[in-house]
C-alpha cells in the first residue's frame, strides 16, 4: 500500500485530516520548511505526496469555501524567466478524486491551475499581477515545493485546496504574524501587531471568517471523499 504524506501550512488544516490514513506535517506557511518536511517524509518512507489546505483566490468570483482540485501547479519564476516550472498532478489519482467528488455530490472546481509563491501575496493588485503572469485561479505557499519534491523523487502528487481570501481582498499586515513555524496560531503576536495598526481590525476579522469558510470546506471534502481519496494501491 502506498504511504501518503500530506503537507499543510497550519495545524487547523492538519486537524481536517485527523481520521485519514495519512501522515501530516505542517510548514507554518514557510516554503523552505515545506520542502524540508516533505523531504523528511520521503526519507521516512512516504511514496506519495499531497499538498492540502487553504489558498488565496486569483480569479474573480471564487468565493471563500470554494474547493479546488488543481491539475497543474506553477512555481515562481526563476531569474530571467517569465514563468516558473510547471508540475502536473498524478493523472490517475486526480481523475479518481474527481470521480469520487462527482459521485458523492461534492462541489469542486477541477482541472485548474494553481501557482505557488515564496512569499505572502497580500494585496489585490499583487494578486491581479500574479494572475496575469501565470493564469492560475489561486495561490498558496506549499504546493510548488511539494510538487518539486514529488517530481525529484518520482512520486505521485495530489493537490486539494479551499479558497479563503477572495481575489479582491487584501490580507492585513497583523495577520502575517499569526503563524509559527510548526503551523500553530500565535494570537498574541497578532494582537501586538494590531495595537500598532488598530484600523486593520475589520479586515482581520473578515480574513478570519474567510479562513474559517475555507477550513470548513476542507473538512466537508475530507468527510465526503473519505479514506478512498488518500489510498493508492
Amino acid at each position: 500500500m502506498t504511504k501518503v504524506a500530506v503537507v499543510v501550512g497550519m495545524t487547523t488544516e492538519a486537524a481536517c485530516l485527523a481520521a485519514m490514513p495519512v501522515r501530516v506535517v505542517c510548514s507554518g506557511a514557510r516554503p523552505q520548511l515545506a520542502r524540508e518536511r516533505a523531504e523528511r517524509m520521503v526519507a521516512e518512507g512516504a511514496t506519495a505526496l499531497v499538498s492540502f489546505g487553504i489558498a488565496g483566490a486569483l480569479s474573480p468570483g471564487l468565493e471563500p469555501g470554494t474547493l479546488i482540485l488543481p491539475k497543474t501547479v506553477v512555481g515562481p519564476p526563476t531569474p530571467g524567466q517569465l514563468s516558473g516550472p510547471v508540475y502536473e498532478v498524478d493523472p490517475a489519482w486526480y481523475h479518481r478524486v474527481v470521480a469520487l467528488a462527482h459521485a458523492r455530490g461534492l462541489a469542486i472546481v477541477d482541472g485548474v491551475r494553481l501557482v505557488g509563491s515564496d512569499h505572502a501575496v497580500t494585496t489585490a493588485a499583487a494578486k491581479a499581477a500574479l494572475a496575469h503572469a501565470t493564469d492560475p485561479v489561486a495561490v498558496d505557499m506549499e504546493s510548488h515545493v511539494v510538487a518539486a519534491v514529488a517530481r525529484e523523487h518520482g512520486l505521485p502528487l495530489l493537490v486539494l485546496r479551499a479558497i479563503a481570501d477572495p481575489a479582491d481582498r487584501a490580507i492585513p499586515g497583523p495577520a502575517l504574524a499569526g503563524l509559527g513555524p510548526d503551523g500553530d496560531a500565535r494570537p498574541l503576536a497578532v494582537a501586538l501587531r494590531l495595537l500598532a495598526a488598530p484600523w486593520t481590525l475589520p479586515a482581520l476579522l473578515r480574513l478570519a471568517a474567510d479562513s474559517q469558510a475555507g477550513l470548513s470546506a476542507l473538512s466537508r471534502a475530507v468527510q465526503c471523499l473519505g479514506p478512498a481519496a488518500f489510498l493508492l494501491g
